[in-house]
Formats: C-alpha cells, sequence, structure tokens
C-alpha cells in the first residue's frame, strides 16, 4: 500500500508538474501576441485614412474654382452651389479629401473595391480611382446642390477604359464599405474619357468611384478563409488581391463566429483565379499579416495561423500588398 500512494504521490506531481508548464507556455504565446481588440484594429484603419488625407480651404465667395490634388486630380467647385442648412455659405470652407489608386492603400484604409450587383451580391470592380469629398464650416456640414468636377489622370490606373461609370459609396455599422452604381440619364454613367483623363461628375458629397465590374468567364464559387485562433471579424480582415490586377481589391465581408470563417458568401469568386489571400489585423499600433498565394479552387477554405504572419509599418504594408503580381 505504501508503494502504490508512493506512486500515486509521483504521478499527481508529475501531473501538476506537467500542467503547470503548459499553462506557463500558453501564457507566454498570448503574452508575446496579444490579440488586438476591435478598437485597436478600428485606429489603425483610422489612421490609415488620416495619412491619405488632403486638406484645402477656399472662401465662400470665390466662385468657380480649381483645386489641385497630390496625385494631380484637379477638383473643380463652384462655390455659389454650397449652402449649409439651406443658406449660401459665406466665409472660410474647409474641404477634407481623399484619394485612393492602388490596393494597398485601398487595403490600409479598408475602402475594397465591391460593386453591388442588380441582385444586391457583391463581386470585385476594377477602379479608375476611389475619392472621398466633405466640406465643413466650423465642424458643420456643407450640402452641394450641382456637381463637382473632378479630372482624374487615367495613366494613374493604366490608361483609359471606357467602360468605367461612376458608384457612390455606402458604409454600414459594421464598417463594410459597398459600391453602388449611379443612375444617369445621358448613359454615360456621370464618367467619359477624353484623352488622357478621366471627367466625373459628383452630384454628392462623399465616397465616389469611378469603376467597372471585373469580367470572367470561368465558373465560379464561394470560398472561405480561416483567421488565426483569437482573430475575428471585429479585430482583424480578410482581402483577396487578383493577379495581373493592381487597381481592385475584394473583401471577405461575412463572418461565421461558430466556425471562425470569413467569406464573401456571394459565390463570386472564378474557379481557377491565380491570386493571394490576405490576412490583416494590428499589433502594438503597426500591423501584422499574412499572404498566401491561392489558386482557386471550388468551395475552398484558405486557412491561417498566427506564426504565419508577420507585422510591418504602414508604409512598408502598402509596399507589401502593392508589389503582389
Amino acid at each position: 500500500m505504501k508503494t502504490l500512494k508512493t506512486i500515486f504521490g509521483t504521478l499527481v506531481v508529475s501531473l501538476a508538474l506537467f500542467t503547470s508548464c503548459e499553462t506557463s507556455d500558453d501564457v507566454d504565446i498570448i503574452t508575446s501576441n496579444p490579440v488586438p481588440s476591435a478598437q485597436d484594429f478600428t485606429n489603425i484603419k483610422q489612421q490609415a485614412l488620416e495619412n491619405q488625407t488632403q486638406n484645402f480651404q477656399f472662401d465662400g465667395s470665390d466662385g468657380n474654382i480649381t483645386l489641385t490634388s497630390t496625385k494631380g486630380v484637379q477638383i473643380n467647385i463652384n462655390t455659389n452651389c454650397l449652402t449649409l442648412n439651406g443658406d449660401p455659405v459665406t466665409g472660410t470652407i474647409d474641404l477634407e479629401y481623399v484619394e485612393l489608386f492602388e490596393k494597398g492603400t485601398m487595403l490600409s484604409t479598408n475602402k475594397p473595391t465591391m460593386g453591388t450587383l442588380p441582385n444586391g451580391d457583391k463581386a470585385m470592380l476594377l477602379s479608375g480611382g476611389e475619392f472621398f469629398l466633405e466640406a465643413t464650416q466650423n465642424g458643420a456640414v456643407i450640402d452641394v446642390n450641382c456637381n463637382i468636377q473632378l479630372i482624374v489622370p487615367n495613366s494613374l490606373t493604366g490608361g483609359a477604359d471606357p467602360a468605367m461609370t461612376l458608384w457612390n459609396g455606402t458604409i454600414d455599422a459594421e464598417d463594410n464599405l459597398a459600391w453602388n452604381e449611379v443612375e444617369d440619364a445621358t448613359g454615360q454613367g456621370g464618367v467619359f474619357v477624353e484623352g488622357g483623363e478621366y471627367y466625373a461628375f459628383i452630384g454628392e458629397f462623399g465616397w465616389t468611384n469611378i469603376d467597372r465590374f471585373y469580367n470572367d468567364p470561368r465558373p465560379k464559387t464561394l470560398i472561405q478563409a480561416q483567421a488565426p485562433i483569437g482573430y475575428n471579424f471585429t479585430n482583424s480582415a480578410m482581402y483577396l488581391s487578383y493577379d495581373g490586377e493592381d487597381t481592385g481589391l475584394a473583401a471577405l465581408d461575412t463572418y461565421d463566429g461558430t466556425l471562425n470563417l470569413f467569406s464573401e458568401h456571394y459565390g463570386q469568386i472564378p474557379i481557377g483565379l491565380e491570386c493571394h489571400v490576405i490576412f490583416a489585423t494590428e499589433d502594438n499600433g503597426i500591423w501584422r499579416y499574412a499572404v498566401k498565394a491561392v489558386t482557386i479552387a471550388a468551395n475552398d477554405i484558405i486557412t491561417f495561423s498566427i506564426d504565419e504572419t508577420a507585422v510591418a509599418t504602414e508604409a512598408e504594408f502598402i509596399d507589401i500588398i502593392n508589389a503582389l503580381p
């Protein structure tokens, strides 16, 4: 009996030591790679958007003005068309302006090119430029009652594409941006090409995009992607970069919390498509990410583990995404 008690005691002590070490190892892993909060992830995307924001000032009495952006876009505004609470605006006006032409900045700001199809599904768009404009005076938002004209060099997005039309962007409660095509009686969709430039006519402030749907005749499928343990729809995101397309970025914008799976859930991904699946999140104020080269198969599930990820500053991360084929 004494021998049995000794053996039993040794086993208990050994088990306790093993359990203690295992728990300690798990804590070490969690401590070395803390999972960000939803607010942490929101903050890094907002910072990226602020870093892409240009600011202009002009006077409400200036009449027709032309502003030129960092990338050479001309913004033509008639200040006589601006109103505040229904009244003409006088005095200094502040204009916030954002322009996105490449998938690296589209990803860092969470502004992918997902267009709404007639049946409500979403599919990837190719972009001639994403734009945000908002005019304010002393923090109060100003309205516009005639068109703002953008003259956009089409060399920024690979040259002229006469199939491009105008789209307005809406952002839902989960921070997903969707693009809806602007109905235009002229049949030009609010955009036309002349020489090396797109001419876009914008009827309201907010998000606007010069776009067309990506076309691929191959059969389509639904794909899913699984984030590392601890990461979900609130503190991370998944994107698709189509090989050979520099001006579009698809998002896996739906989420199954039970299985921790991201999806586009519309079944719009071409089978055989060569692309890169991107996992993105925050880590102590910088980006943590992973990129996988994938050839899409029917009902694909792409999985990521934390040891496949790396960290990068915002500038480094944008360059990495822009360098994808």
